[in-house]
Order: C-alpha cells, then sequence, then structure tokens
C-alpha cells in the first residue's frame, strides 16, 4: 500500500510534497482574493512554530486549544506543529457555553489556546481566573490578543530559533500508537467526554475511507466545524490525496465561494441539505404558471428514484429534461463539478437523498462516531455499495456485529484509546470480548449495506410497554415542509407527543400565497396560534401517522415559536437535540400535554 509510510498525522504533508505537490494546497479567502499556500510552505510554517513552541518550553503531552469560528489554513498550521512537538490538541467549539469550555479547559489541564478572533480572545481571558493551569493565550492574527501573542510573532520566534536538531529528535521518538488528540465530544446529555485518539486510529481510518470517495478529486470546499472528528478526517484525507483545500468564508457564503472555486466535493450535515432543500422550496412557491408547473412536476418524477436501477427509456428521457430546465440549476449553485457530498453525523430523509441523487448531486452518507476517528461505514457511488438509506459497507478493517437487541458493535484500528481521565467509563462502553458499543441501533441488510434504525439510548417504552424509536418518527415527520424540526416525547406515559420547530421561513411565503391577511408574519408566536397554521401542521401529523404503527402514533402536539438552536442550549454543536434540555425548556407544555 502506497500509504504506508505514513505513521504519524504529521506525515502526511510531506508525503503530499513528495507524491503530488500543490501550489494551493490550502486557500483562504483575504480581502476579496484567494490566498493559497503551498505544500512546502505550510509545512516550513509549521515546523517554524513547532520550534517555537520549544522555545516556549512547551513538553510532550502538555495540552493545547484550538479555537476557530470559521476553518482556515492557520488552525492547520497550529494542529501539525503541536503535533509534531509530541504536545496533545484539544479542538473546542467556539459556540460552547462558558461552563464548558471551562470544564473542558480544566478537565484536559490546558496550558496554551489558540484562538481565530477578538471576541475568542475576550471569551477566554474572562474565564481564565477559572483556569489556574491555563498559561497564554494566542490569536491567529496579529492584534486581536496583542502583536506578542500572536500566530506571526511565533513565527518570528521559531526563524531565531536552533533547536533544529531536538525537533528532529523529538519527531523521531513519536509512534503509531502515541495519543495526538482529545476531542470533547458534544455530547446530548451531560458533560463533555474526552475522546483520545492516536495517530494509529486516525491514520487507519483514513486510509480505508479514501477508498468511498471518487478517485479524480481536485477540489475541496471546507466549512463544517473542523473541530468535530468528521471533517477533521476529511481534510486530513484531502491532504493525503492532493486535494486543494479552500475554506469557505461563512456559511452565509457557501453557495458564493463555491461558485468562484467550483469544488468537486464536500462534507455536508443533514441540517443542512434540508435548510438548502427549504430555501429552494420558498423561492419554487413564488414561481408563476409553466415554470412552477414544471419545478413540482420534476419533484414528483424522481420521488421514488434509485440510482443504479434499470430505468426505463421513458423515464431517462423526462429525467434529462428535469435535469436541463430545474436541477441544473441546483448544480450550477455550488459551483457546478460537484462530484460528491459526503453527508455525515445524523441520518437524512430518504426523501431528500432521491431528490439530489436525481439533480446530479449524489449524496453518500455515512455512519461514524468521534470514537471511531470517525468512519465506520461509507457509501460509495458504485452499484454495489450505494442504496438509498443505508449508510454503505463497514470500512474494510473495521469489524462491525449486531448485538442481540441491535446495538452496533465494532472493532478495528480506528477504535479509541478511551475517555480521558474516565477508566471507568471507558470500562462501560467496552464488552468483554473488545468491541465498542455504540449505543446506535442498526441493520445489517443482504448486500452488505448498513442501515441505522435509531440511538439505542433514546428509545423509550410507553407505559403500554411499546417501544418507541423517536429518530425514525422524526425524520419522517421532518419531511414535511411544514416543519423545521421535530422532538418525540413520552417516555413511560400512555401515549407518544411531540414538540414542535415549524419552518417559519416557509411558513411565511405559505401564508402570503394563501392570502391569510389576518396573521402577524412579523411575530413567531401569533403565526403559531393562528388556527390555519395549527390544523395545517396537524394534518401533516396526522398523514405521516398513517405511516406508523398504532402505539407510535403521536397523539399530542405542541408548536413552539422559538428556533432551536446552539446559542439557546438545546442542539449540539452538530446540531442533535439535546433532548434534556428542551424537556426543561417546555417542562409546562410537557405537562399539559398529558394533563398533569
Amino acid at each position: 500500500m502506497k500509504y504506508n509510510t505514513i505513521k504519524r498525522l504529521f506525515d502526511i504533508p510531506f508525503f503530499q510534497l513528495q507524491n503530488n505537490p500543490l501550489s494551493n494546497a490550502f486557500n483562504n479567502k483575504q480581502n476579496g482574493q484567494w490566498i493559497g499556500e503551498s505544500s512546502q510552505s505550510f509545512i516550513d510554517k509549521f515546523t517554524l512554530l513547532s520550534k517555537a513552541f520549544l522555545e516556549l518550553g512547551i513538553q510532550r503531552n502538555d495540552k493545547i486549544a484550538i479555537i476557530t469560528e470559521v476553518n482556515c489554513t492557520e488552525w492547520h498550521i497550529i494542529d501539525m506543529a503541536i503535533q509534531q512537538v509530541g504536545a496533545i490538541s484539544v479542538p473546542v467549539y467556539p459556540n460552547l457555553s462558558e461552563a464548558d469550555t471551562s470544564y473542558i479547559f480544566n478537565h484536559a489541564s490546558v496550558k496554551f489556546c489558540f484562538v481565530s478572533s477578538q471576541d475568542l480572545c475576550k471569551k477566554i481571558n474572562e474565564l481564565k481566573s477559572e483556569l489556574p493551569q491555563l498559561k497564554d493565550i494566542y490569536a491567529f492574527n496579529a492584534g486581536d490578543a496583542g502583536n506578542e501573542f500572536s500566530l506571526s510573532s511565533l513565527l518570528s520566534l521559531g526563524q531565531k530559533s536552533d533547536k533544529d536538531d531536538l525537533l528532529i529528535e523529538i519527531k523521531n521518538r513519536i509512534q503509531f500508537e502515541d495519543l495526538v488528540t482529545i476531542i470533547y465530544t458534544s455530547g446530548t446529555t451531560g458533560k463533555p467526554k474526552g475522546v483520545m485518539l492516536s495517530h494509529k486510529n486516525i491514520i487507519s481510518n483514513i486510509i480505508y475511507t479514501i477508498d468511498c470517495v471518487p478517485t479524480q478529486l481536485g477540489v475541496a470546499l471546507s466549512f463544517l466545524p473542523i473541530c468535530h472528528a468528521f471533517e477533521r478526517m476529511a481534510t486530513y484525507l484531502y491532504q493525503m490525496v492532493s486535494v486543494q483545500i479552500y475554506f469557505a468564508e461563512s456559511v452565509e457564503k457557501l453557495a458564493e465561494n463555491a461558485q468562484e472555486i467550483h469544488p468537486h466535493i464536500m462534507t455536508v450535515v443533514p441540517r443542512l441539505i434540508e435548510k438548502v432543500y427549504d430555501k429552494i422550496m420558498v423561492k419554487a412557491h413564488d414561481l408563476k404558471g409553466i415554470k412552477r408547473n414544471l419545478f413540482f412536476w420534476s419533484l414528483e418524477l424522481v420521488k421514488n428514484y434509485e440510482p443504479f436501477q434499470k430505468n426505463s427509456f421513458l423515464f431517462n428521457f423526462k429525467l434529462s429534461i428535469a435535469r436541463k430546465l430545474i436541477f441544473n440549476k441546483w448544480k450550477a449553485a455550488l459551483g457546478g463539478e460537484i462530484q460528491v457530498l459526503i453527508c455525515g453525523s445524523a441520518a437524512l430523509q430518504t426523501r431528500l437523498i432521491r431528490i439530489f441523487d436525481a439533480a446530479g448531486l449524489p449524496i453518500l452518507e455515512g455512519y461514524g462516531m468521534t470514537e471511531a476517528s470517525p468512519i465506520v461505514s461509507g457509501a460509495k457511488w458504485v452499484k454495489e455499495g450505494y442504496q438509498v438509506g443505508t449508510t454503505g459497507k463497514p470500512l474494510k478493517n473495521i469489524t462491525v456485529k449486531l448485538a442481540e437487541d441491535g446495538e452496533i458493535l465494532i472493532k478495528g484500528d480506528n477504535v479509541m484509546m478511551g475517555y480521558y481521565r474516565e477508566p471507568e467509563m471507558t470500562a462501560e462502553v467496552f464488552s468483554e470480548d473488545g468491541f465498542f458499543k455504540t449505543g446506535d441501533v442498526g441493520i445489517i441488510n443482504e448486500r452488505g449495506l448498513l442501515r441505522i434504525t435509531d440511538r439505542k439510548k433514546e428509545m423509550f417504552k410507553t407505559s403500554g410497554g411499546k417501544y418507541i424509536a423517536p429518530q425514525t418518527i422524526e425524520n419522517k415527520m421532518k419531511g414535511s415542509k411544514f416543519i423545521e424540526d421535530f422532538m418525540v416525547v413520552g417516555a413511560n406515559e400512555k401515549m407518544p407527543c411531540a414538540f414542535i420547530q415549524p419552518d417559519f421561513e416557509f411558513l411565511k411565503s405559505w401564508i402570503k400565497e394563501k392570502g391569510f391577511t389576518g396573521i402577524d408574519v412579523t411575530s413567531n408566536k401569533a403565526i403559531i396560534e393562528s388556527k390555519e397554521v395549527s390544523e395545517r401542521i396537524q394534518r401533516e401529523v396526522d398523514q405521516v401517522n398513517q405511516c406508523l404503527g398504532k402505539w407510535e402514533q403521536i397523539k399530542k402536539i405542541t408548536i413552539v415559536p422559538e428556533i432551536w438552536s446552539v446559542e439557546m442550549g438545546v442542539l449540539t454543536p452538530t446540531l442533535k437535540l439535546k433532548r434534556n434540555s428542551l424537556m426543561k425548556l417546555y417542562e409546562r407544555e410537557y405537562q399539559l400535554m398529558y394533563n398533569k
């Protein structure tokens, strides 16, 4: 295998330089221009920074936090520099609460911190009295933390350093099995857990994930949080196969950036695909006449689309028309050259997968978790490796089996070393024969493809003893254009009920289209309290209920005016529901639904 020389993550840039060097390996947009960093200059910079770390007295296994609001080259320079001196990186989400940020810093004994902005610098400085181990805060850009505490000042320090031989000696002592990073999981309940990953964990995962992606890739657009294992592993993969990485300025500028650079690949999460689709639908409802008819005819045509299946000549002819007149505009909005969208973090509605696949924007779903570095299985855009609603085949170096209750158990080089400073918690998640208990429930179909059915911890019983799998129901409900988010409740109650966050943007468009002049569309509260809206959403729920077992059907709903967000503390940074937080927020409404 050509990648067998890579034994530490910091070997990857040198592998790229030797095998296929790039003049613009990393690219940030500054003052309206894309600024590239070559393979060689990238290595030069993180080597200087490593020497600066030695000058600062940073020791092997010291913990260094990195916090950024947007993905950028600087993050990767710092990441590689940390690795080369044997220190441990601790990536942190920028939008975590002060309590969680403080907990992570203290739990990991973080000594140094790098931040991407003045706001983040201020946030950490305000916490500093609670962080006795933290020595200094450095900013990516000079001025954000004082010129003497910036990345550029450290690069200058590295240029003056004579510790080249010491750095080589330290690098040579770093082993394949050594700890390289601690990633704190966002968690839907409880305190964050520090997942310890080694060079071996991540490198083995990258090498076997390469098999899932197209071979002819030139440009990647990166925008998912780099502190998340999914995007981080993807960027290492891009480096290994010499794909140019462009960092989006923001999610809001994603389409603009895509049209500038014409990416071939992007990693996405379901919430993003849902929001893109919702925006398309809002615009579609403003269409008139033949344009409107063509749009909805196209959607109806592909609602049962199955890639790689034999379709009739007539269907293919109609699809070619739909692509030419409707779907090619979707593709053009993402630069026109997308080969695949890699989707992870949670299950995506199969309805949307079919539509995007038919539109020429193939979505490859994968399954994984931080503890697996992170990929367990990945779909591949070939007939034998793809089926809508599955996450593909397990990677070739991973053993997957199902427990009696359907829980997915895994074993392989990618499985974490354990939870940092939590030996008892670590022991709890491993079976006697060494398999990691994922907490997810799934099936492996006759083609060997993995399908995730629910999260074990989120499944519950009603007082009648019937099991409810909330994620399955929630995904069906979110198929409605009226519903943005949905949470099923009812553990130990006589029936399942739900909280609904409507899609307010779509509702405003719908209200306007229907001519309901008596509804104040500037107020979310007024929207949900209107008879027209509440009855329409109830009809959507009733329609999905017809496809559910009698015990699963949602008997009562509460429509809420708030837009659930990370900042509210009710979504994780990867946009999953924090069920306990939502239950606390709507405790009164919960009591009313169950007449308590």
